[in-house]
């Protein structure tokens, strides 16, 4: 390409990059809800927990692992069948939401849980001797003295899932991973290569500063 750098980044990179950004909001928001409940009900229902179940426990405790070792790759291969029940596609930006969500959520479930389990014991002791519910002693306890460390974790699952987005980009969902390969290491275009590089630096660097920032505020 003989193209000036600048007006490469525009054409190319940046339709890529606003693709990027899209699937990590979109997939980081619903993996955190659907993370954030697995990870109340792990917390409950473990041998420590307000309400303990082995049962439940022992059985999104299985999913979650389950679920957590798969390679990625195989991961999207796998759900094809699922993510074209929602999408109605196994390709493009909206259909790699659907395997970034079910790799999100067991990641950000397990940051949860161990989020909640490091709040002290003792505080929700006094919650129960004060005749607290379950569902109070979670929230106004549990999880309230745990925001912070929630939030780095969220900052955390976060920058892995915009590494995530350039893994899926190899099997035709887009953004900024599918781009480098395509037209920087195929093409042997080092501009766009580098500029991708760059790109996603800034990108973790912006997403780490905004969750400091957010978790200097609640603690």
């Amino acid at each position: 390409m003989n193209r000036d750098p600048l007006q490469l980044i525009v054409k190319i990179v940046m339709p890529a990059f606003l693709d990027t950004l899209y699937m990590v909001v979109i997939a980081t928001t619903i993996s955190t809800i659907i993370g954030f409940f697995i990870g109340i009900i792990l917390y409950v229902t473990d041998k420590d927990g307000l309400r303990p179940n082995a049962s439940i426990y022992k059985v999104l405790d299985a999913v979650v692992n389950m679920i957590r070792s798969f390679p990625f790759i195989i991961l999207v291969v796998s759900i094809i069948p699922i993510t074209r029940a929602i999408v109605g596609t196994s390709i493009g930006k909206n259909a790699a939401i659907v395997p970034l969500v079910f790799a999100g959520s067991p990641f950000i479930a397990r940051l949860i849980e161990g989020s909640l389990k490091d709040v002290d014991k003792g505080l929700v002791e006094v919650g129960k001797s004060f005749g607290l519910s379950h569902t109070q002693i979670i929230f106004k306890i549990a999880v309230k003295e745990a925001v912070p460390t929630i939030i780095n974790n969220i900052t955390f699952a976060t920058v892995a899932i915009l590494g995530t987005t350039a893994m899926a980009g190899t099997v035709g969902a887009g953004g900024l991973g599918a781009t480098a390969i395509t037209y920087g290491y195929q093409n042997f275009n080092d501009t766009i290569m580098y500029g991708i590089v760059v790109i996603l630096i800034i990108l973790v660097q912006l997403i780490q500063l905004v969750g400091c920032k957010i978790y200097r505020k609640k603690i």
